[in-house]
């Protein structure tokens, strides 16, 4: 008997998931509309910090004043972090991989609130902290608080929602559904499950749908790449991939000794840790007040220098200095114990080496001028993806933030070759050696 096409397929809406899906697109349409109201605080906050800073330099008796405020944001912050100081801080990514272990458990809606005020007092300040990882968490939230209380689903349609809420988040905090869904899988659950991953991207496009609705079209960050104009070099991008993959190493390295290097100050309870940061950022802002935050505001600026470079060497010198102080004040802001990521941080710093070796490339006579832009989208992918050994959500990431599908080949080669040297030297997943620091049971 010749079997037809209705003996092969499915029943028309016979999926066993598709109530699944629909919950999912509830969990991101709840996370996309709170991840846009933080966005759109954190954003406006840092544009306040613009415009203060040098009003401040030109009224330095309001310092004392605004020390006493960030003192008292400090402590407001300390008073939010009692509740649970473990599940609050940092980026909320490791304390979601351990629920899922079954290491760890708390109380959603209690933890979301929390994260999304604790989040607001640490970035606007001028933390060199992400939006991200609280993004995260708090779409992890959703996700597991809507599954328990509101859709009462089993034990693993819980987990799955909870999964679905990790990809809403971070596809709300860069409007980049796509990455969102491929680092959940990367990052989180490292494998592929259709059950899991459509439920996922439902969540996903509907987080970012939020995101379009509330804030508008234009990408995360936008910076529009003309593909490299002839072949690139090669041997430069070699160069540039191997010397990426040791910073990232020392990325790691310096970012999982912050624990240790904080537990020394006795004199201070761990959950006031924020206070050294937060005063910090007055001589940085006082500097130059572009450097604060994440943050996308600090690689636009970069962006903009490489562009119109009027003296050369006194940038690359200049670029220099700001990639010492973000990499040093970026592991001072994270190890603090303060809700915050990384992610933006990073793709910063990675903006700062892609810039750097562009206008070498240049002066060198390696490379085009028209070539510099690229070479930070590159360059951000690479770093990003050894730090958080997901090259795959790094390619996506950045080709969804910049709106851009140029210049794709060298970027995942230098992004590969990152990846392998970090690998190499004996680096780990970002987010599981934090997990492995914290000491879940």
């Amino acid at each position: 008997m010749v079997a037809r096409a209705k003996d092969v397929l499915a029943r028309p809406f016979s999926m066993d998931y598709l109530n699944l899906v629909f919950q999912g697109v509830i969990v991101g349409l709840i996370t996309g509309g709170i991840v846009s109201c933080f966005r759109w605080i954190i954003d406006h906050t840092l544009q306040l910090l613009f415009w203060w800073y040098p009003y401040l330099e030109s009224h330095l008796g309001y310092v004392l004043v605004y020390a006493l405020f960030l003192v008292a944001i400090s402590w407001l912050l300390g008073k939010l972090l009692k509740y649970d100081l473990t599940n609050l801080v940092g980026s909320g990514v490791p304390q979601v991989e351990a629920i899922l272990l079954g290491q760890n458990s708390y109380a959603p809606w209690q933890i979301l609130w929390r994260k999304f005020v604790g989040g607001l007092l640490a970035i606007c300040p001028g933390l060199f902290l992400g939006r991200e990882g609280p993004c995260i968490q708090m779409g992890a939230c959703v996700g597991q608080g809507l599954a328990a209380d509101v859709f009462k689903t089993s034990k693993k349609d819980q987990q799955t929602l909870l999964l679905a809420g990790v990809a809403a988040g971070l596809a709300a905090a860069f409007s980049a559904p796509l990455a969102g869904v491929l680092f959940m899988v990367e990052e989180i659950t490292t494998t592929f499950k259709p059950r899991v991953c459509l439920t996922a991207l439902a969540a996903a496009l509907s987080a970012d749908l939020m995101t379009l609705v509330l804030l508008g079209q234009q990408p995360s960050l936008a910076m529009y790449i003309k593909p490299f104009e002839g072949a690139p070099n090669y041997v430069f991008l070699l160069i540039l991939g191997i010397i990426i993959g040791i910073l990232a190493y020392a990325y790691q390295y310096v970012l999982l000794e912050q624990l240790y290097v904080y537990s020394k100050l006795n004199f201070l309870p761990q959950r006031y840790h924020s206070l050294i940061p937060l005063l910090l950022t007055i001589p940085l802002g006082l500097w130059n007040a572009k450097l604060l935050g994440g943050s996308h505001d600090f690689i636009s600026y970069v962006t903009d220098m490489s562009l119109t470079p009027t003296d050369p060497r006194a940038l690359l010198k200049l670029l220099v200095l700001f990639f010492i102080v973000r990499f040093v004040f970026s592991m001072v802001s994270y190890g603090a114990s303060v809700p915050g990521g990384i992610f933006m941080p990073i793709l910063a710093l990675g903006a700062v080496i892609g810039c750097f070796a562009g206008l070498l490339g240049v002066s060198a006579g390696w490379l085009e001028h028209s070539q510099v832009l690229g070479l930070i989208l590159i360059s951000m992918a690479a770093y990003f993806g050894a730090i958080e050994k997901a090259p795959f959500t790094a390619i996506v990431l950045l080709t969804e933030m910049a709106g851009s599908l140029a210049s794709v080949f060298p970027l995942v080669f230098v992004t590969f070759i990152a990846y392998t040297v970090d690998t190499l030297l004996g680096g780990r997943p970002i987010y599981t050696a934090l997990r492995e620091e914290m000491h879940f049971k």
